[in-house]
């Protein structure tokens, strides 16, 4: 889009936090972060549809009296929401009113008609006193009473208003009425009661002509008059009003229509054209809607100060803006965008037809409810109101379309500021054990078509508490992964964990189980990968599903297209999965936004295994994630890929050029091979398993805004040997960026380590008990050998545990010790109080043990349980390393014990075995 930038700013800064988002610059999540609410702000209305009447052809025109929505446009009829076409149809000749708060017509009942040709209602303005609507467009009769081209509707009584007769010569499109009563009008007509008036127009409440004159050489299509009433913008496809240069857009005087303020050359590109225009004296601003004709054209928003007219910003979206609203300091508009990659946000793909950006800032909020583009051109939505009505507000849609959030629904919507019914999605999960201690959790952050701003709950082993809660920020075109990193966890032992995502009012189901074996150490390639600091690292190690976590801190996670063959063996790395590309439309691109600036220093690094002779794309950047015509990258370089005959090849642009380095060995052999580019001051290098095979001395390259992809994208048939295959056949594995060039001696680490099994680092022994059970002080005399154990300090009761624990391993110390236990289902299981872990020094059985019989306990404590407060939920305890050591080789004994009033309750041994309590121990070096 050309035009200028964003010249200035009012009320910056409040929203700042919610506005980034849009910029593709979202973060990891934040446990500090604000709570979710039903609506993020500052958007105002949900998502979800109402029940609302429908026409059976396109609305032009809404407007809104009195808890009344007024729609005009080229329809036969009406039906309720749900009835097909041609099915319970209600005669409303171009136009029907509707109860604000039902859907429901609203008992005023106009037919527009004319004596030849289509008759339309295009135009739709209410008097400031509410009293009067005004009804434009292409029609020579209301209800049998003779007009020409405009009607004054009296609101109470739904009649035309005797002795209104102005007479416009053609179709007049816009109306707006000022607070003295004054009509002005905008379309096609060249005269207003037979007085010359080129494409504008004003007349008196009376339908008496004005001086207003703004005489332009091409259609009006919108008008508005200023708060004060000192002016009225115009905008259209005119180049030049009153004899100035001012291209469709400019200011007039409210009395003459003299040209006050002009917009020349260059400021409204000459293929664009302005379609509505709306005022907001809270923001002090007026906002404009364009419509052009290609990529160098104007289809956004232009946000102006009503103080001096000048440019606040500027949204350089792509898609035909047809209408506008602002609602409490939100722009709403219908429009089919389909690429905002100019600022920053998505790039060309799939068009969205409702939009929302707050006054202040052109990025978009996270409000995307959604039409299809409908009949008739067809772009979607056509006209936008606000009507307040029971205590609720109303944002009414009007346009072409014939479906809204996917169901059956045409010409008219509305939308609600509440209830908010609609929940996210669930989120999708993947789970990996990176090192010893650990398990990693990474989900792709969900989508809420109200609500950017989620609260996630990650829940661990069936358990009903979450083991972690955040909340983090996404849009439907930038979904950051987020991570949690469960250090709570015994080496060799699976977990599970499921995770929600909550908007504060409407939570998700449960994702599906993500399971994962606990690794007594960490591979050593990975740890070399991130030790030189990979930004972006694909293991590939998935199962199923769209995502692909990111293994480095960064969070870019991936998500896989068109269902790629998981988990493919043998892997290139020693304890890793691979992925297989089928080198039709199977690839793997980054959820975020990417922008490299040359000449910064970078690195891509992948395995690769093929026996293709159609080449492909392995791994490059791009500025699209697409596969549809249209929408696959039109920029894109930062590329290795396969040649025909099995080269490999590394590529960038740089200004008309493509500098390449191509290997002289081919390697479409059925191996894996290591690959990795470098580009930095020293130029461009290509290493194959561990070796250099090339160099260029080029350091430019193309700097846009992308993202990452691997195993196809677009090629440019300029780039040399290029393939016949634009996609790879074959399995990748291991894939990382980096934000520098990695030395010789990196590379070469790296491909010595990939057949390195993890190390032997120290052992972890986890044991059951022996034998387990309580007693209670109130049934002295009872032995409780079941499966709960309990723990309290009055009335007492105290369980036992018997272990038989190992030696240490040669050479070896116990380096750290903790009992793991869940709490049971009861629901007074979880307990505020901490509980003691004691040496028991008396004897005692399972079977006979009670409160009368009970064993001697030892004065020392090994470890405290605190902050098991809830119930069917796991927890840990450290324990007395030094202390337990000495009981290695043989059976010892604890005890939990208790000393308030509030009840502790675990499973116990009885219980089913993932929910058994256990002693980890974990050896290690002397």
């Amino acid at each position: 889009m050309s035009g200028p930038g964003r010249l200035r700013r009012t009320r910056a800064g409040a929203l700042t936090s919610v506005l980034a988002l849009a910029a593709g610059l979202l973060g990891t999540a934040s446990a500090t972060a604000p709570p979710a609410a039903a609506l993020t702000p500052p958007v105002g209305f949900t998502a979800d549809a109402l029940s609302t009447y429908q026409t059976n052809g396109i609305v032009w025109a809404l407007a809104e009296a009195n808890g009344v929505v007024y729609a005009g446009g080229t329809f036969s009829g009406i039906r309720p929401a749900g009835s097909p076409a041609g099915s319970n149809t209600t005669a409303a000749v171009n136009f029907a009113a509707f109860d604000a708060a039902t859907g429901a017509p609203a008992g005023c009942s106009l037919s527009f008609t004319r004596g030849s040709g289509t008759a339309t209602v295009r135009a739709l303005a209410v008097s400031p006193d509410r009293s009067t609507l005004y009804v434009g467009g292409y029609f020579s009769a209301v209800n049998g009473t003779a007009v020409s081209g405009l009607a004054a509707i009296d609101t109470a009584t739904c009649r035309p208003r005797a002795g209104f007769a102005p007479r416009f010569g053609a179709t007049v499109r816009a109306l707006d009425v000022a607070a003295n009563g004054t009509v002005y009008a905008g379309g096609d007509f060249l005269t207003v009661n037979g007085s010359s008036r080129r494409f504008f127009g004003a007349v008196t409440e009376s339908g008496a002509l004005t001086g207003w004159n703004p005489d332009a050489d091409e259609p009006g299509r919108a008008l508005k008059v200023t708060p004060d009433g000192d002016s009225v913008l115009i905008g259209g496809d005119f180049f030049t009003v009153g004899g100035a240069a001012s291209h469709a857009l400019a200011v007039t005087s409210a009395s003459t229509g003299a040209v006050t303020r002009a917009y020349g050359a260059g400021f409204i590109p000459s293929s664009a054209v302005i379609k509505d225009i709306v005022t907001d004296a809270a923001s002090d601003g007026w906002y404009a809607a364009g419509e052009g004709s290609g990529g160098a054209s104007f289809d956004g928003r232009l946000a102006m100060e009503l103080d001096g007219f000048e440019q606040r910003w500027r949204d350089t979206c792509q898609g035909a803006t047809q209408a506008l609203r602002v609602h409490r300091g939100v722009l709403y508009a219908g429009s089919h965008v389909h690429d905002c990659s100019s600022m920053g946000g998505f790039p060309n793909q799939a068009r969205k037809h409702l939009t929302a950006q707050s006054v202040d800032d052109p990025d978009l909020l996270g409000w995307l409810p959604d039409t299809n583009d409908g009949i008739g051109e067809p772009v979607g939505p056509r006209a936008l109101t606000v009507s307040s009505r029971g205590g609720r507000d109303f944002l009414w849609v009007g346009g072409e379309f014939t479906t809204v959030n996917g169901v059956g629904q045409q010409a008219l919507t509305r939308f609600a500021n509440t209830p908010d019914t609609g929940a996210p999605a669930a989120p999708a999960v993947s789970v990996s054990s990176p090192r010893a201690g650990e398990v990693r959790v990474s989900w792709r952050s969900s989508l809420d078509l109200d609500d950017s701003l989620l609260t996630y709950r990650v829940y661990r082993d069936g358990g009903s508490a979450p083991v972690y809660t955040t909340t983090g920020s996404s849009l439907f075109f930038s979904r950051p992964q987020l991570t949690f990193t469960d250090r709570n966890v015994v080496a060799g032992r699976s977990y599970g964990y499921r995770v929600t995502a909550s908007d504060g009012t409407n939570t998700s189901g449960l994702s599906a189980t993500a399971a994962v074996t606990a690794a007594s150490s960490a591979s050593p390639y990975q740890e070399a990968v991130l030790a030189d600091g990979a930004d972006l690292y694909w293991r590939y190690d998935e199962g199923s599903g769209a995502f692909a976590a990111d293994a480095s801190e960064s969070g870019n996670g991936g998500v896989y297209m068109n269902a790629p063959a998981y988990r493919a063996t043998p892997s290139a790395v020693a304890g890793s999965a691979a992925l297989s590309l089928n080198g039709t439309n199977e690839y793997v691109y980054s959820d975020r936004l990417h922008h490299y600036s040359s000449p910064a220093p970078y690195s891509v690094e992948t395995w690769f295994r093929t026996t293709s002779t159609s080449g492909g794309r392995i791994v490059g950047h791009g500025n699209n994630i697409g596969t549809e015509r249209g929408h696959t990258s039109g920029v894109s370089d930062k590329m290795m890929y396969l040649t025909n005959d099995g080269r490999l090849a590394f590529g960038v642009q740089s200004g008309s050029t493509r500098p390449t380095i191509t290997s002289a060995g081919s390697y479409n052999d059925g191996d894996w091979h290591h690959a990795v580019a470098t580009q930095g001051p020293s130029g461009m290098v290509l290493y194959v398993d561990g070796v250099a095979v090339g160099t260029n001395a080029a350091t430019g390259n193309r700097s846009y805004n992308g993202f990452w992809r691997v195993g196809g994208d677009a090629m440019n048939s300029a780039w040399p040997n290029r393939p016949t295959s634009e996609y790879f056949a074959g399995q990748v594995d291991e894939t990382a960026v980096y934000p520098s060039a990695l030395t010789a001696a990196q590379v070469a680490g790296h491909h010595e380590l990939a057949g390195t099994p993890p190390g032997p680092g120290g052992s972890t022994v986890t044991v059951t008990p022996d034998e387990d059970a309580y007693v209670n002080g109130v049934a002295a005399n009872t032995n409780y050998d079941d499966n709960q154990l309990a723990s309290r300090g009055t009335t007492a009761y105290i369980g036992y545990l018997r272990f038989t624990l190992p030696s240490a391993p040669a050479g070896q110390v116990l380096r750290s010790a903790r009992l793991t236990f869940r709490t049971s289902s009861d629901s007074t299981a979880g307990s505020a109080e901490s509980h003691g872990i004691v040496p028991v020094t008396g004897t005692w059985t399972e079977s006979a043990v009670t409160y009368n019989t009970r064993p001697t306990l030892s004065t020392s404590v090994l470890g405290t349980i605190s902050g098991a407060t809830s119930v069917s939920t796991g927890y840990a305890a450290e324990l007395n390393a030094s202390a337990l050591g000495g009981a290695l080789g043989s059976t010892t004994s604890l005890a939990l014990t208790g000393s308030g009033t509030d009840s502790l309750r675990i499973w116990s041994s009885e219980a089913t075995a993932a929910y058994r309590p256990q002693l980890v121990l974990t050896f290690g070096d002397e």
